[in-house]
């Protein structure tokens, strides 16, 4: 499995997670399968947007589209900080 794990900071959550829900097609259609949202505890406007792609590959080439930087810059996120990642190991305890 391939995943991408993205830290940015958002101007105003509510206005950027209407763009993020209104993108979910084209991220489907890129290779997005799943995501999850989570927010730092002590810094609620800095958002952690985790997900599993089909490839690295497909998920690089639609996050540095320039669409999506134009879209980034519209929805008000800060300083994008992008992970790819190779799944290498799952468990439960």
């Amino acid at each position: 499995m391939s995943y991408v794990l993205i830290i940015h900071g958002v101007h105003d959550y509510a206005a950027w997670k209407a763009i993020f829900d209104a993108a979910a097609g084209a991220r489907k259609a890129a290779g997005e399968r799943r995501y999850t949202l989570l927010c730092d505890a002590r810094e609620p406007r800095r958002v952690v947007h985790f997900s599993q792609w089909t490839s690295i590959d497909e998920a690089r080439a639609f996050f540095e589209s320039a669409e999506l930087v134009a879209l980034r810059r519209r929805a008000g996120v800060e300083s994008p900080e992008f992970h790819y990642l190779h799944e290498l190991e799952v468990g439960t305890l």
